[in-house]
């Protein structure tokens, strides 16, 4: 398993809001307790809201969220996709201009106990790849409003979707979506989509397969749909 998948299964993982202990996970994912300990390091440094410690374990406190700023979902996405890409441009002055306008969004974060997330925007390097996930994120998001059947191939596999909502992990954008082809939910990552395919097959609601039906599963509150 590559880092990077291993370290958003745990994010996947922690999401359920119980204590999960090092040694656990390790058994799961058939690593060292060791690589457990240095992925829950990263997780916080980009931004994760993991809180625990080493013998203990470990949790996640809250979703993040940026109440102060009164932010859209698209303008959460416009600034998520600016400062990654800029901030990994390589070019001096854009890259320095990004990691400034990281500066004054945090300044207006609000304050919480326990240590400070990392600057938004600018997460760890398993996380780099995450930008190019936003080329396919208005087509997902039309597909989610009309209902409207998709394609996907990556590296994820090939799926035909229904496309239910959009959800945001510590800088990783995922799919939550019924998928035909498994006849199950699935939550897909967009930064690993090759390719997106608009199919002309709507589709309706029905008993087992909505987003209400998968937040049940998952054990989380009602909300509404995207």
């Amino acid at each position: 398993m590559k880092r990077s998948d291993r370290l958003y299964a745990l994010m996947q993982r922690l999401r359920d809001g119980q204590l999960h202990t090092a040694e656990a996970m390790a058994q799961d994912l058939e690593v060292s307790v060791r690589t457990i300990y240095r992925d829950m390091e990263t997780l916080a440094e980009s931004g994760v809201p993991v809180e625990g410690t080493r013998g203990y374990g470990y949790t996640v406190r809250a979703a993040i969220t940026l109440p102060p700023l009164n932010l859209t979902e698209q303008e959460l996405e416009a600034l998520h996709l600016a400062l990654a890409t800029l901030g990994a441009s390589g070019l001096d002055e854009i890259s320095d201009a990004a990691r400034s306008l990281s500066g004054k969004i945090d300044a207006v974060l609000p304050e919480e106990s326990g240590p400070a997330p990392a600057p938004f925007g600018f997460a760890t390097d398993s996380f780099a790849e995450t930008a190019r996930g936003f080329t396919h994120m208005p087509a997902i998001r039309a597909a989610i409003r009309a209902k409207q059947k998709i394609k996907i191939v990556g590296a994820q596999g090939d799926y035909i979707l229904r496309p239910l909502h959009l959800e945001y992990w510590g800088r990783v954008w995922t799919c939550i979506s019924w998928c035909e082809s498994t006849e199950e939910f699935l939550s897909l990552r967009i930064d690993r989509i090759d390719q997106l395919i608009i199919l002309p097959g709507l589709f309706v609601d029905e008993p087992g397969k909505g987003l209400a039906d998968w937040r049940a599963q998952q054990g989380l509150p009602a909300e509404k749909r995207e």
